[in-house]
C-alpha cells in the first residue's frame, strides 16, 4: 500500500468510537407517534368510504397503506428499544399486546380493509401499549 492510500485510509477513519444503547438519548420513545398514524387511517378509511371518486380512493388506499406501515414501524422500535426485559417481567402481556397490535396494522388489519373498526382496535391497542409504555417513565 501506497502512503498515499494509507493517508486516504486514516482520513476516513472515525477518530473516536462512542458506543450508546439506543438510536438517541433515552427519553425520545413515544407511542403517540403511532397512534397519530393510527388515527390517520381511521380518518383515511372513513374519507374513503364517503366519496365516490376512484381517483381519490386509489389515493386513500396508498395513503392507508403507507400510514400502516409507518405504525408498525414506530411499534417497532418501542418494542425493540424501549422496552427492556425488566419491561417484559412487569407486564408480561406487552409481547402479545405488540405482536397483535403490529398484527392489526398489517396484511390483515389496516394494510388490508377498508374497515374503519379495525382502525379502532388498532388504536386500543396502542392506547393499551402507551399506558405500560407511561407507567415505566414513572
Amino acid at each position: 500500500m501506497s502512503k498515499l492510500t494509507l493517508k486516504a485510509k486514516n482520513f476516513f477513519a472515525p477518530s473516536e468510537i462512542a458506543f450508546a444503547h439506543c438510536d438517541l438519548p433515552c427519553g425520545v420513545y413515544d407511542p403517540a407517534q403511532a397512534k397519530i398514524e393510527a388515527l390517520s387511517i381511521k380518518a383515511t378509511m372513513e374519507k374513503y368510504a364517503a366519496s365516490s371518486d376512484a381517483d381519490f380512493k386509489s389515493r386513500a388506499v396508498a395513503i392507508k397503506e403507507e400510514r400502516s406501515e409507518m405504525v408498525k414501524h414506530h411499534l417497532w422500535v418501542l418494542w425493540t428499544d424501549y422496552f427492556k426485559p425488566n419491561h417484559f417481567e412487569a407486564y408480561p402481556q406487552l409481547h402479545v399486546l405488540f405482536n397483535e397490535a403490529t398484527k392489526l396494522a398489517g396484511a390483515g388489519g389496516t394494510k388490508g380493509t377498508n374497515d374503519v373498526a379495525v382502525a379502532e382496535k388498532l388504536i386500543a391497542k396502542i392506547d393499551e401499549i402507551a399506558e405500560i409504555f407511561w407507567a415505566t417513565k414513572k
